[in-house]
C-alpha cells in the first residue's frame, strides 16, 4: 500500500499515544493497526460521505495523503471512530436544558449518549429558574441551576468510565441570572464539578456597568422580571478573585459571539463546547480538524517563507473532508442530526503556529509574529470559504442559508473556522498545540529507578548544534529552570525566538488571540493566558478588560500553580539539587517548626479501601513529612497493614528531613513495591509528581504516567502520554 508514498516517520511519543488511544485493538487489547492502516480507514470512510462516483478513489487518496503526512489531522472522535460500527465523528455539541424536570433529565440522557460516543457537551443553565423560585406545578420552590449541574456531573462521572475519551462538559450561566454569585464560587472547592469547566456568560451591558461603576439587573428566567440589582464591579472583582485562585470560572463574551452568529434566524448562542472554541446553537454539533502549519515553511538562503500555494491546497482539501464528515456521521440523537444538517458547520483550525514562527525566526510575542499569524489564519479562512462556495454550487448551500439574513455568498457551511485544542493530535504531529506557544523547550521525563530522560525540542536542538552552544549540561540546566531565558550560553536572539508560554507576557498572549479572532476565525479560539504564580488579581483584571476590548469571544486565564492539587517540585535535579547536609559528626537532620502546611491525598489500596496520605511542606513548599491515615475502624485484621504503612511513612519522613535526594527515595520505593496500589508504589507516584514541576514550581501529576499536567487551551494535558482531562 505504501509503494507510491514516502514513508511517514512518527516520534516515539506519537506511537505511544496512537497505540494507547487511537489504534483499533483486538479482544486482548492489542493494537491491530499501524499509522498507515489507520489513515486508510479514516480516509476511506470519509470519502464515502461524498456518495458514489469515479472521483471517490481520488478523494480517498487525497484524504489519505493529507492525514498520513501530518499536514492535517481531524479531531479525535474521527480518528477513533471513522470506519467503525460506532461511526460518531464529531467532537463538539451543545445541548439545551429546558426549565422542567422532563427537560433537565432529557438533557442528561442526551449528554450521556454524546459522551458514550466520544463527544464533549456544552450546557447553558441560564434558562433554569433560580434557587427558591416558586414552582407552580408542585407548589414548592426550585433548587436552582447548581443543584442540577451536580446531577449532570455525576452522570458524566459514571458514563466516562468505559470510553476511550473522558466525558467533558462546559457549564455556562449568564451574568444576569439570580444565582450568579453561587455559580462564580462553585469551583472554589476543587473537589466539586470535576467533569465541568464553568464559564460566566458576560454581556456588554454588564461590562458597561463595570466601567461606569453602576449596578446591573438580575432577571428571573421563568418570568423575565427584575428581582434584584448587584454592583457590577463587586461581581466582576469576585470573578477575578476566583480566576486568580484556580482559573475558574472562565468568561464568555456572549454578545460578541452573537454578533457573529451566522444564522440568527435559528436562535441565539447560549453556550460553547467544553474548551470554549465552538459557539453552537442548541442541538448543533461541529466536527473539527487542524492544519499543521509546521509543514508549510520553505527554508532558503534568506530565511524562511510560507508555502501559500500548498497551504491553499491543503486548506481546501481539508474543507471537503470536514464537509464530508457531516454526511457520513452517525449522530447520537435525531435532534442533533437535524440541526447539524441545517447549518453544516465545520471547524477548520490550525496547530503548529509556534513551529512556523520558530522556523521563520520570529518571536511569538512580537508584533511581527502576530501579524504573520493573522495573515496565515486569514489565508486559511479565505481558502476554506472559496472551496465552501464551490461546494454549494455543486451540492447546494446549507439548508438554513437565507440571503435576506446572511450577508455572505451562498456556501456549503454556515461556519468554517475555529482554533481548537489539539492536545493529543498535536502530539501525533509533533508540533505545538493549536495557536499556543510551546509550554517548554526542554522537558524531563522520569523513567525507571528515578532516572531522568531529557527531551529537547527538535528545533532548539537543531539550532543549538548548528550555532555551537549545544551541551548536555546546558540542556539539563534549561530543563531545570524551565526556560531558555537567562542562560548566557544561548544567544539573545534565540532566547527571544524560543520563549515559552510562561515567558510571554499576558498582554502578548491576549493580543495574539484578539488578532486571530478578528482576522480569520468564524467561531472562537481555545487558548490559555498564562500568568506566573506571582501575578496579582489586578493583572487578571487587566487580562479580562483587554480581551473584551480586543473582541475576544471568551478568555481563560491561568495563574501557574493555582490549583490546590498542585505541589512544588522537590528540585532534585542538577542545577537545583537537594543535597544531603554533612557535618563533622555526619548527616544533619533538619529541625522543623511547630506548624507546617500540609496537603491531603486520597488513595486506594490493593483492597480498594481509601487511605489518606498527608504530606507536610516547609516554608519553601519542600515535602518534609509523610503520614498515612486510615479512615476505617481499628480492626484486628488491618493492624499489620496499618503498622507497615506507618513505619514506611516514618522512614520516608526521616529521609526527607536528612535532605536525601527525592530520586533516591523514589528508587528505593520502586524497588520495595510489590503491587501498583501498595504504599511504596503510591508514595513513589506522589513524589514523581512533585519532581515534575518547572522553574515556576508547580505541576499537577498525570494520573496515568505521573508526568506533568500542563494547563493550556482551557484544559490540563500531559505532553508525555497524551492524557487530557477534556478528552
Amino acid at each position: 500500500m505504501t509503494s507510491d508514498h514516502t514513508k511517514q516517520e512518527l516520534t516515539t511519543t506519537a506511537e505511544t499515544v496512537l497505540a494507547r488511544r487511537y489504534y483499533l485493538k483486538d479482544d486482548a487489547g492489542r493494537p491491530v493497526e499501524t499509522w498507515e492502516t489507520l489513515c486508510h480507514r479514516v480516509a476511506d470512510a470519509v470519502a464515502e460521505g461524498d456518495g458514489q462516483g469515479t472521483h471517490i478513489a481520488q478523494l480517498r487518496e487525497d484524504f489519505f495523503r493529507l492525514i498520513y503526512h501530518l499536514d492535517f489531522l481531524p479531531n479525535s472522535p474521527c480518528l477513533m471512530n471513522a470506519g467503525t460500527d460506532l461511526g460518531q465523528l464529531s467532537a463538539c455539541f451543545v445541548l439545551p436544558i429546558a426549565d422542567s424536570m422532563d427537560g433537565i433529565f432529557t438533557a442528561i440522557r442526551n449528554g450521556a449518549l454524546v459522551h458514550k460516543t466520544g463527544g464533549g457537551t456544552g450546557y447553558s443553565f441560564s434558562r433554569l429558574r433560580s434557587k427558591n423560585a416558586a414552582v407552580r406545578s408542585t407548589q414548592g420552590v426550585a433548587s436552582g441551576p447548581l443543584s442540577f449541574a451536580a446531577v449532570f456531573d455525576a452522570a458524566t462521572e459514571t458514563i466516562k468510565q468505559g470510553g476511550k475519551r473522558r466525558g467533558a462538559n462546559m457549564g455556562v450561566l449568564r451574568i444576569d441570572h439570580p444565582d450568579i454569585m453561587d455559580f462564580i464560587c462553585a469551583k472554589e472547592d476543587q473537589n466539586k464539578f470535576n467533569n465541568f469547566n464553568f464559564s460566566v456568560a458576560i454581556t456588554d451591558a454588564f461590562m458597561t456597568a463595570v466601567e461606569d461603576g453602576s449596578e446591573y439587573e438580575l432577571l428571573e428566567p421563568a418570568t423575565g422580571a427584575v428581582i434584584a440589582c448587584l454592583d457590577a464591579r463587586s461581581v466582576f472583582e469576585k470573578i477575578i478573585d476566583l480566576a486568580w485562585h484556580n482559573g475558574e470560572p472562565g468568561v464568555l463574551f456572549i454578545d460578541a459571539a452573537n454578533r457573529a452568529n451566522m444564522t440568527p434566524q435559528l436562535g441565539d448562542f447560549e453556550a460553547t463546547n467544553p474548551c470554549g472554541e465552538q459557539w453552537l446553537l442548541p442541538y448543533e454539533s461541529c466536527n473539527l480538524g487542524s492544519i499543521n502549519l509546521a509543514n508549510f515553511v520553505v527554508k532558503g538562503k534568506d530565511g524562511g517563507r510560507v508555502d501559500y500555494e500548498r497551504l491553499k491546497q491543503v486548506a481546501q482539501t481539508a474543507t471537503i473532508f470536514l464537509d464530508n464528515v457531516i454526511d457520513c456521521n452517525r449522530f447520537p440523537i435525531p435532534e442533533i442530526e437535524e440541526m447539524t444538517l441545517k447549518t453544516r458547520k465545520i471547524g477548520l483550525g490550525i496547530m503548529g503556529l509556534h513551529d512556523l514562527l520558530i522556523q521563520m525566526e520570529i518571536p511569538y510575542g512580537s508584533e511581527e509574529g502576530r501579524a504573520l499569524a493573522a495573515q496565515v489564519m486569514q489565508f486559511v479562512r479565505d481558502a476554506a470559504e472559496e472551496r465552501s462556495i464551490q461546494l454549494a454550487e455543486e451540492k447546494g448551500a446549507f439548508p438554513a442559508y437565507d440571503p435576506a439574513v446572511n450577508k455572505y455568498p451562498g456556501r456549503r457551511n454556515a461556519a468554517l473556522t475555529s482554533i481548537q485544542p489539539t492536545g493529543t493530535v498535536s502530539m501525533i504531529a509533533d508540533c505545538a498545540s493549536g495557536c499556543e506557544p510551546y509550554f517548554s523547550i526542554v522537558m524531563v521525563k522520569h523513567v525507571m529507578d528515578g532516572d531522568r530522560l531529557i527531551l529537547v525540542n527538535k528545533y532548539f536542538e537543531q539550532v543549538a548544534r548548528q550555532e555551537g552552544f549545544y551541551s548536555e549540561e546546558l540542556m539539563s540546566k534549561v530543563a531545570d529552570s524551565g526556560t531558555v531565558i537567562g542562560h548566557d550560553e544561548i544567544p539573545g536572539n534565540w532566547q527571544e525566538i524560543f520563549r515559552t508560554a510562561q515567558d510571554i507576557g499576558p498582554e502578548d498572549h491576549i493580543r495574539m488571540q484578539g488578532l486571530l479572532q478578528q482576522s480569520g476565525v468564524d467561531s472562537s479560539i481555545s487558548k490559555t493566558i498564562n500568568l506566573p504564580n506571582s501575578a496579582s488579581r489586578e493583572e487578571v483584571k487587566l487580562c479580562y478588560m483587554l480581551g473584551y476590548q480586543l473582541g475576544c469571544k471568551g478568555l481563560t486565564v491561568y495563574r501557574d500553580g493555582s490549583r490546590d492539587s498542585q505541589v512544588l517540585n522537590a528540585g532534585e535535579s542538577s542545577g537545583n539539587q537537594q543535597i544531603a547536609l554533612v557535618s563533622s559528626e555526619g548527616l544533619v537532620k533538619r529541625n522543623l517548626p511547630d506548624t507546617l502546611n500540609a496537603k491531603r491525598y486520597r488513595l486506594k489500596d490493593q483492597d480498594q479501601k481509601s487511605v489518606y496520605i498527608i504530606v507536610c511542606f516547609d516554608e519553601n513548599e519542600k515535602p518534609m513529612e509523610v503520614f498515612a491515615k486510615f479512615p476505617f475502624d481499628n480492626r484486628v485484621d488491618l493492624k499489620d497493614k496499618s503498622t507497615m504503612w506507618t513505619t514506611t511513612c516514618r522512614l520516608v519522613s526521616l529521609a526527607l528531613r536528612f535532605n536525601i535526594p527525592a530520586s533516591e527515595i523514589i528508587k528505593q520505593l520502586d524497588r520495595s513495591s510489590g503491587h501498583m496500589l501498595d504504599l511504596p508504589a503510591q508514595l513513589s507516584k506522589l513524589f514523581k509528581s512533585f519532581m515534575a514541576g518547572t522553574q515556576h514550581g508547580f505541576a499537577s501529576a498525570c494520573p496515568e504516567c505521573s508526568g506533568q499536567l500542563i494547563f493550556e487551551e482551557g484544559c490540563e494535558t500531559c505532553h508525555l502520554c497524551g492524557f487530557s482531562k477534556c478528552s
